[in-house]
């Protein structure tokens, strides 16, 4: 696939792209003959990890880390496991927060909603 095709499907830019390629997320991506990047499977389904993983929280650099693990084999399973389990930890945090926020805004939204109706 090209470029255009997964900045659309992934919602990036093809800078984003690039640069992910750049900084090692993704594997040297294979090019046609024209010199264009033609995006194989395997890319898409570490594009498909990585806007997972972003969409997560995750920074780059966690996941710098994780792919550097990943590539360097089986030996460092237990590090990756505990690198998602950390990262996990932290989306559980962020959701309990966010839950707690909008039990706040449901409160003034249903207060709201009895002045006004008061008010009729």
């Amino acid at each position: 696939m090209r470029i255009c095709e997964i900045s659309d499907m992934f919602h990036l830019t093809q800078d984003t792209l690039r640069y992910y390629e750049k900084i090692g997320l993704l594997d040297p991506v294979s090019k046609d003959k024209k010199g264009n990047r033609d995006y194989q499977p395997k890319d898409i389904r570490r594009l498909e990890f990585i806007s997972c993983m972003r969409d997560a929280g995750l920074s780059i650099q966690v996941l710098q880390k994780y792919i550097e693990l990943y590539q360097q084999g089986d030996g460092t399973i237990l590090e990756r496991k505990n690198l998602l389990v950390n990262e996990r930890d932290k989306l559980i945090e962020k959701q309990s927060l966010i839950h707690k926020s909008l039990e706040k805004l449901n409160y003034k939204i249903e207060n709201y909603e009895k002045i006004l109706n008061k008010k009729i």
